[in-house]
């Protein structure tokens, strides 16, 4: 019992952690399970592990449990991948996508079978392995450096699609080594059980997924019981594939969350945010289970041609990928070399090579063969861990020599889409910042919509809004809604996305009342305005007005005239900033203001 809680509160804790200093979450998962595992050998008093799971998971349960947790990760990759996504991707995106699983496998394989001496079958699984980068390490690595667009826009979608397609290229090596004997390797037999296996995992896959979508078209499950249902289907499609024909289950659930990526399904984006709620917790257990299970001498074997291995995998196969990819591009020769130095590998990478280590120790027949399967599991940790530390350390200060930091972005994010937000959205388009409003009122986006501006549907205040949501476009958030502590609640949340000097807030009623005179930090047009004004000016006729303080006198005349309201300012760059109780009108610049 203690070690099962041990292991869920530190699962928790870990990512916790992660999120606390914005580092992907496998860097805290692999340090806390070497630490409680390989490493702790070396401090207890009889040479131990302090944790390695085997009171909790031993045998066929602990091959059981990983098997059937990569299963329902990797659908849960599969339903991002959608096929409409990769058509409609730049060049470079799409060329990634097809160059780097070919060269890091052709490329890894080729280095761990003269670095590492492995047999070709592990070479290339190894390669294989490697592929997948995955969104929750490159995510937090470009937030935390904010790369120009184009290198943003690259970067992100190759970690959200490349995650399955690595995992599919990984699962359909394996196979292929798997379907093979030691006598009929490469021989028309190895390939008939590479088709069937195949095969067979696509078939039911697609069965399974067609049917889950009757399922939920048809309305046929309470609401509650929806996600839940498809967790079972999941299972049950991975566990009936294997049943059918061994090793076909990854294959199954990965490509029946692909069907369903790619249909029109009722209530998908609930079934996926449960999934990748469950995904957290399968892939924090297994990470912490798996690394402790690592053995010191596994870690020494590697030796110095690890190293080695490891620089041909970052130093050569990458850029080679993103250079031949990104040939006839726009892209300067100073995002060409920050696109090749990131590309963590991730949480699937990890695990699947923890199933697959274990699948091919337990069905070696040779003990040549047994060293060879101990050495895949510490050699895609080792790549794992030495990339996310290394270019996750190295990746900010890299951007700044290269000058690929983004400017700060001239687009402002509007919270509020009523008569008044969209007034001041018109102004701000017109004068080159471009807006997006975010409101919980379909009315308001409705009407948004038919003025032609950009708007979404959303709650700003759901956690994995704020998580998904794409900032590199806006530089400047302006709260606007009739609720002050939302107003408060989404300032806090997203100061440190825009610099608390790039945040406004609507005053309110009472807040206007009681500090008139007293305008606070981050309070917009110098607290001035509050939501009954900005909604009843929103429906009258009248419009945002602008003029040039060309003189002192006429900047000495707009400032002592209490007719005026001040709103925005147009900044010398071009840029038009929220007037607050800090701003200093200046000669020469244009203001936009109201009139009472």
């Amino acid at each position: 019992m203690v070690e099962l809680a041990s292991i869920l509160v530190l699962s928790v804790f870990a990512q916790w952690l992660a999120w606390k200093i914005k580092v992907p979450a496998i860097l805290p998962l692999i340090i806390i399970g070497l630490s409680l595992g390989p490493l702790s050998t070396f401090f207890t008093p009889d040479g131990s592990k302090i944790f390695s799971g085997d009171s909790i998971f031993s045998g066929d349960f602990l091959f059981s449990f990983v098997s059937i947790s990569v299963g329902v990760i990797l659908f849960e990759g599969g339903l991002t991948l959608k096929i409409s996504e990769i058509r409609s991707q730049a060049s470079t995106v799409r060329n990634i996508l097809f160059f780097g699983p070919l060269f890091t496998l052709l490329g890894g394989g080729l280095a761990a079978h003269y670095l590492m001496g492995l047999d070709y079958n592990y070479a290339f699984l190894f390669g294989a392995l490697i592929i997948v980068s995955g969104p929750t390490v490159v995510l937090p690595i470009i937030k935390n450096v904010k790369p120009n667009l184009k290198i943003n826009t690259i970067l992100k979608w190759e970690g959200i699609l490349i995650d399955p397609i690595g995992a599919l290229v990984a699962l359909l090596v394996y196979e292929f080594i798997n379907s093979g004997k030691a006598s009929d390797v490469y021989t028309l037999e190895a390939f008939k059980e590479f088709f069937i296996t195949l095969a067979t995992g696509v078939f039911i896959g697609a069965l399974g997924a067609l049917f889950l979508r009757w399922t939920l078209n048809k309305n046929r499950l309470p609401h509650y019981l929806k996600n839940v249902f498809a967790l079972g289907m999941v299972i049950l499609v991975f566990s009936f594939s294997e049943v059918l024909h061994h090793e076909a289950g990854l294959m199954a659930s990965t490509f029946m969350g692909i069907v369903l990526a790619n249909l029109k399904v009722k209530d998908l984006k609930s079934i996926l945010s449960f999934k990748e709620d469950i995904s957290i917790i399968l892939i924090s257990v297994l990470f912490l289970l798996l690394s402790s299970r690592i053995e010191v001498a596994q870690m020494v074997k590697l030796g110095w041609p690890s190293i080695g291995l490891f620089a041909v995998v970052i130093l050569i196969v990458r850029p080679l990928v993103v250079w031949t990819s990104s040939i006839k591009s726009d892209l300067t020769w100073q995002d060409k070399t920050f696109i090749s130095w990131i590309a963590p590998r991730g949480i699937v990478a990890a695990a699947v090579a923890s199933l697959f280590s274990l699948q091919l120790i337990a069905t070696s027949s040779t003990p040549e063969q047994m060293a060879q399967a101990e050495l895949i599991l510490p050699l895609t940790f080792l790549i794992i861990v030495g990339t996310v530390i290394i270019q996750g350390s190295t990746a900010k200060s890299l951007a700044r020599k290269l000058g690929v930091e983004r400017d700060i972005p001239r687009g402002v994010l509007l919270i509020g889409a009523h008569a008044g937000a969209r007034k001041l959205a018109h102004t701000l388009n017109a004068n080159g910042s471009p807006t997006l409003l975010i409101d919980t009122s379909k009315s308001n986006c409705t009407e948004a919509k038919k003025e032609g501006l950009q708007v979404l549907n959303e709650n700003i205040l759901r956690d994995d809004f704020l998580e998904d949501f794409d900032y590199s476009e806006y530089g400047r958030l302006l709260t606007l809604t009739p609720n002050h502590d939302i107003n408060l609640i989404a300032i806090d949340l997203l100061k440190e996305e825009f610099s608390d000097s790039r945040v406004w807030r609507l005053i309110s009623s009472n807040e206007k009342k009681l500090k008139e005179g007293q305008p606070e930090d981050q309070v917009a047009f110098s607290g001035k305005i509050d939501f009954d004004l900005l909604n009843a000016f929103g429906n009258s006729k009248s419009q945002i007005l602008e003029y040039t303080l060309e003189t002192e006198e006429i900047l000495s005349t707009f400032i002592k005239d209490d007719t005026i309201i001040p709103l925005m300012v147009l900044e010398e760059e071009g840029d038009i900033r929220i007037i607050d109780h800090t701003t200093e009108l200046e000669k020469d610049q244009k203001v936009f203001y109201l009139k009472n």
